[in-house]
């Protein structure tokens, strides 16, 4: 295997990790794990600071709607980062990470300037599960002589 096929595999590695990361601290968030609301670092602390913040994004929504919205996000983020993790269907899976990340990204935007979502790097984010939706999908780590084309499975 090349330094490149090397590099190329476990990047995309990090990358899932990290993406997968990202949506379980999220939902982790939202339920109160990393500390309840007001704790320094917490972003939310429990379901019900989400769901106004969620409604501050999507301020075109009623409010039926938005609770609708917050639990489709939470349950679309947890079965994103077991798939990520797991490494089943990676490009379907990667793409709608990419989908679901960037619509985030127009809605911040659009609510909240161009700022928020730029420092907390949601359009990079997105450009990541995009590029990883683009990489040819491995089964298994390349053996020495194998590139990382020779062990695709889709």
């Amino acid at each position: 295997m090349t330094a490149n096929n090397r590099s190329l595999f476990w990047a995309a590695i990090a990358l899932r990790v990290a993406l997968a990361a990202s949506f379980l601290s999220a939902v982790a968030d939202r339920f109160g794990l990393w500390g309840s609301p007001g704790t320094p670092g917490v972003g939310w602390g429990a379901f019900e600071p989400f769901l106004a913040y969620t409604g501050k994004l999507l301020w075109f929504l009623p409010p039926g709607l938005v609770l609708v919205a917050g639990w489709t996000a939470t349950v679309l983020e947890v079965v994103l980062a077991v798939a990520l993790l797991a490494g089943v269907w990676l490009r379907a899976v990667a793409f709608a990470s990419g989908v679901l990340l960037a619509t985030f990204a127009v809605a911040m935007t659009a609510a909240l300037g161009p700022e928020p979502p730029l420092s907390y790097s949601v359009w990079t984010a997105a450009a990541g599960a995009f590029l990883l939706a683009a990489l040819p999908p491995a089964s298994r780590r390349p053996t020495a002589g194998e590139s990382a084309a020779q062990v695709t499975i889709r």
